[in-house]
């Protein structure tokens, strides 16, 4: 197994770790424990905290490109996902698919990414105070220039406010679906009534951010 695998293994059993137990009790004699290596073996390759907390980080935004990739169909794009166009969103000029597939991606960040969405949480509030790390966090699950491209496409007349509109609802969509409200009796992640409460709530934004008075 290659340096580079062995950080990759680190990484992900760090974000179990802050998943299931907060980032607090995020050490390397933990990473260790749960990977079942020899104590030190995680300090080695990560020497500080810090370190581990960025090889965390960094993971989690791969993964979360990846997925988004996965489910809005993008494909790979070498370029960073606050830069990438909309070529490949949801059809522009039909406000309901374009509300639909975004729902789809919310369901999936509560479902099939569950761990990497809980893991977000406790790591953004963590690195609140690091100017590198936090924005990693923040732009990792959705894409403002994205949205903004979108809103543009769907004829919105103010494509800036809107676009960062759909991301704040987006945000607090999925937040409280995880640790709010709507997850004392949330409706099953991949559900047909999972994914419409997502694009309800998408689609009468959408509609509201296009129209014209």
């Amino acid at each position: 197994m290659s340096d580079r695998d062995r950080r990759t293994l680190m990484a992900e059993a760090a974000l179990d770790i802050v998943a299931d137990h907060g980032a607090r009790a995020l050490t390397h004699r933990a990473v260790d424990t749960r990977l079942g290596l020899p104590a030190g073996s995680t300090s080695y390759y990560l020497r500080t905290r810090r370190t581990l907390l960025a090889a965390a980080v960094h993971r989690l935004a791969a993964r979360a490109r990846a997925d988004f990739d996965g489910v809005a169909g993008t494909g790979s794009d070498p370029e960073p996902a606050d830069t990438r166009n909309t070529a490949d969103m949801p059809d522009a000029d039909d406000i309901d698919a374009a509300a639909a597939r975004i729902a789809t991606f919310l369901d999936h960040t509560v479902g099939t990414r569950r761990r990497d969405t809980v893991a977000r949480y406790a790591l953004v509030v963590e690195t609140s105070g690091d100017g590198e790390l936090h924005p990693v966090l923040a732009r990792a699950a959705f894409s403002v220039p994205a949205a903004v491209a979108l809103l543009d496409a769907l004829g919105a007349p103010d494509p800036e406010t809107a676009g960062a509109d759909l991301v704040a609802l987006a945000e607090g969509l999925v937040f409280d679906r995880i640790a709010g409200n709507g997850a004392v009796t949330p409706p099953e992640p991949g559900s047909t009534a999972s994914v419409e409460a997502f694009r309800r709530a998408v689609a009468a934004q959408l509609r509201g951010a296009t129209a014209r008075t």
